[in-house]
Order: structure tokens, then sequence, then C-alpha cells
């Protein structure tokens, strides 16, 4: 379970609509359950760096190193990533599921048509990896 607080849930869709057509991406900060329940506390916005960024998303490895260093300056943890789907279903591609690199955390992906968001928790359990369906409650 994640619990995603309205206001960073809002100001994600709003930089989805504002992305639109490209895919947006962020990493989301709070205190990390990696069973139980996760809680968001704040969300850094990154650049879309994919060569494809309307079918694609991917984190410039030097801009999530810095986010990750003004998580640790805050006391927060990694909770996990957002990323935008304008034209999909607000589940995990086969590309996200490939690209997956963080086991347990949350994957929070916003669709636009259908106006939706979900949450994923990417499962290793001494497999390849897949994704698990999360519950998300918004307070």
């Amino acid at each position: 379970m994640i619990v995603l607080p309205t206001a960073v849930r809002e100001t994600i869709l709003e930089r989805a609509r504002e992305g639109d057509p490209d895919e947006i991406c962020g990493v989301l900060g709070g205190e990390y359950d990696p069973d139980g329940r996760s809680r968001v506390r704040s969300h850094y916005p990154a650049e879309n760096v994919a060569e494809t960024p309307r079918t694609r998303y991917e984190i410039d490895p030097e801009e999530q190193l810095a986010i990750f260093d003004r998580l640790e300056d805050r006391g927060e943890e990694i909770v996990g990533f957002y990323h935008s789907h304008p034209r999909g279903p607000p589940r995990p591609s086969a590309t996200d599921a490939a690209r997956a690199t963080w086991p347990d955390r949350s994957y929070v992906i916003v669709s636009l048509e259908p106006l939706e968001v979900e949450s994923w928790r990417w499962r290793t359990d001494g497999t390849d990896g897949e994704f698990e369906r999360e519950q998300i409650v918004v307070d």
C-alpha cells in the first residue's frame, strides 16, 4: 500500500497534462516500507531524457543521483518513482518491466486517457521480477 497526499497526486496529474504528449517522470520521497504501507511526503520532478519521450521515460543518472542526495539531506527515503502514459493505461508496459531496477519500490503511473492513477510494486522474490498492483490511499 502507498499513501499519496492529495497535493502530490494533483501536482503529478497537472505535470502529466502539461507534459502531454510526452511522458513525465520523477521520484517519490518519504517513508519506505517494503512490505507494508509506504508514505509519500514529497515528489521530485525530473526531466524525461528518453530518445522517444512520447512512449518511454528515462531520468538522467546524474539528475537521479542529485535527487537522491536531496532526499537524504531531508531525511527521506526513496519510496518509488512516477511517470505518465499519456495515451495508454495506468499499468506497467513491457518496457517498464524490462527497465525496473528498484525491488519493492512503488511505480506510480498516471494515465490521461482515461484519467487514472495506479501504483505497482516491483517484486523480485527470487524471480526475474514482476509488477504487483498496490492500493493507493489518497490523504
